[in-house]
């Protein structure tokens, strides 16, 4: 998990990328295609034209990462819009990275009935 303080905020590029790119190409992205900053702290997230891989860019102050994951099975939750950014928060962010569909969760656990 990415240790994100709370005050972090989140984007996620919306569209697909270019999964080839790297530290550099993606904060060319962010810089020009965004115009955002991608040393000011933030998190920018970038899924792939299939949806079963995403690359997340975050400067933390020391240092650019650039983190990935795939998933096994199934795709990330994608926005419908292709151009520009959507703000998240680090709860859907942390939903997004799972798999779940961070735009509307559902509870999973049941309470057994008594009885």
């Amino acid at each position: 998990m990415i240790p994100i303080a709370s005050g972090v905020r989140i984007w996620i590029a919306t569209g697909h990328t270019d999964m080839r790119r790297g530290m550099p190409g993606l904060a060319l992205l962010v810089q020009e295609g965004f115009g955002r900053d991608p040393f000011a702290g933030d998190v920018f997230v970038f899924r792939g034209r299939t949806g079963s891989l995403l690359k997340a860019l975050w400067h933390d102050g020391l240092g650019l990462s650039l983190y990935a994951k795939r998933l096994d099975r199934g795709r990330f939750v994608w926005p419908q819009t292709v151009d520009g950014v959507v703000a998240l928060t680090a709860g859907q962010m942390s939903y997004l990275l799972e798999g779940i569909d961070w735009r509307n969760p559902q509870q999973t656990w049941r309470p057994q009935s008594a009885g």
